[in-house]
């Protein structure tokens, strides 16, 4: 069985290309299906996307990257040739050490976060709900949660870490010197937008609004660190009211246009406006970047402040490497195994039809009379005489180095015991 990983990340692909790939959540079981049809035997399929990377990890009989490369260019409409040069492909021990780091989180823009790890077990469980995933990639991906796991144990991995919401605060820090005097929006109410409320609320800004589709995840969000909501239709209206505005949505669209923002910071008298856009596809339109007085940063932006503590980590991610060998090893001593089985599966299948056929041999004699000792005698006898003559027939056909070999393996399997 071979395993393979086909994918783009922040460190392979800009962010305008990365947007092409990011498939929504609600599209992915569809995508998964696709992506199976389009190879010629059943294979095992999960795809990971995030803000930072879309993967591929496929299992089968073969690696088949042409059709893999093929389907995923045409899911992102893009040339595969454009798509080549920004992704990455691994096969059998790489695919898996590369599983491993991203589960660790050694292969996130910020180093030895944990958030990716429940975007992987997420990845897998809707794999296996759309009976996409087998034995082979399931077996991949649990030997990756338990590395992980041990990671976090063994090491100081996520000790000095600087998350997206961090980072998100100390930029904004950079323009307004004091976090206390500021109106925050924030659009959007899933996992990431959680973190930066947490994060802006432990600076007691002036007032904190949450806007989102759903109203009842904003208020649950707003009531706990004691914030407001509006709706997300609201948006373009009171803009101006606002001096730090962080989105994070799902939309396939971005959210805030050149023109809003146009008008917002006319009816704001040109004071400056911060702006943090973590999604992808992106919520914020580029072009917003080149009006004066507005400070727009994308993930990919965030990079300079996340990578500002990364020395310190060096140390825990030597460590955690150390682990991650020993789990790969072991995964690809498991895969070797599991080559075996179908030997294993027709070893098995035969022995039982030796059985079978001496059980019906030896019910003959008792019908006809035979004691159950002499048809036990007989089972017996026959059996040896069906799982000896293979290796008699090999011996006496063997020559030279040849016989050698099978002699030495005949005693291995029959009188080494």
């Amino acid at each position: 069985m071979a395993v393979w990983t086909l994918g783009l990340n922040h460190k392979t692909a800009p962010l305008d290309l990365r947007e092409r790939f990011a498939f929504a959540s609600e599209k992915l079981e569809q995508c998964m299906h696709g992506l199976r049809r389009s190879y010629a035997t059943h294979k095992e399929v999960a795809i990971l996307s995030t803000c930072n990377r879309t993967e591929i990890y496929c299992a089968g009989d073969q690696v088949q990257w042409p059709q893999t490369l093929s389907w995923l260019a045409q899911a992102g409409q893009t040339k595969v040739e454009e798509l080549e040069a920004h992704t990455y492909q691994m096969e059998g021990g790489a695919s898996a050490r590369h599983a491993f780091r991203v589960a660790c989180g050694l292969d996130s823009m910020v180093l030895g976060e944990s958030q990716i790890l429940g975007q992987l077990k997420d990845a897998v469980r809707l794999a296996a709900n759309t009976g996409a995933l087998g034995t082979t990639l399931n077996q991949m991906f649990q030997r990756s949660f338990s590395v992980a796991k041990e990671v976090r144990t063994q090491t100081e991995i996520g000790a000095h870490s600087i998350s997206m919401a961090a980072a998100s605060v100390r930029l904004a820090t950079r323009l307004f010197e004091n976090l206390k005097d500021t109106h925050i929006l924030f659009v959007g109410a899933g996992e990431m937008i959680e973190l930066c409320v947490a994060h802006f609320a432990a600076k007691s800004p002036r007032s904190m609004t949450i806007a989102n589709r759903s109203t009842e995840k904003a208020e649950l969000l707003a009531a706990v660190h004691g914030g407001q909501c509006m709706p997300l239709a609201d948006l373009p209206e009171r803009l101006p009211e606002f001096d730090i505005v962080i989105s994070c949505t799902a939309s396939t669209l971005p959210l805030i246009g050149l023109g809003v923002v146009n008008r917002a910071l006319k009816a704001r008298h040109n004071r400056p406006m911060f702006m943090v856009d973590l999604a992808v596809p992106r919520d914020i339109e580029p072009e917003v970047k080149g009006l004066s007085d507005v400070y727009l940063y994308t993930v990919d932006d965030l990079t300079e402040v996340i990578n500002s503590g990364q020395t310190q980590r060096q140390e825990a991610v030597s460590e955690a490497e150390v682990i991650i060998d020993e789990g790969v090893q072991k995964f690809m001593a498991w895969l070797e195994q599991r080559s075996h089985v179908p030997l294993i599966q027709e070893l098995n299948s035969q022995a039982d039809a030796w059985r079978q056929t001496e059980l019906a041999r030896a019910r003959k004699l008792i019908e006809k009379g035979q004691s159950i000792d002499h048809a036990l005698e007989a089972l017996s006898m026959g059996m040896m005489k069906k799982m000896l003559n293979g290796p008699l027939r090999e011996l006496h056909r063997a020559e030279g180095a040849q016989r050698d070999l099978t002699l030495d393996a005949i005693k291995q399997m029959f009188l080494n015991t």
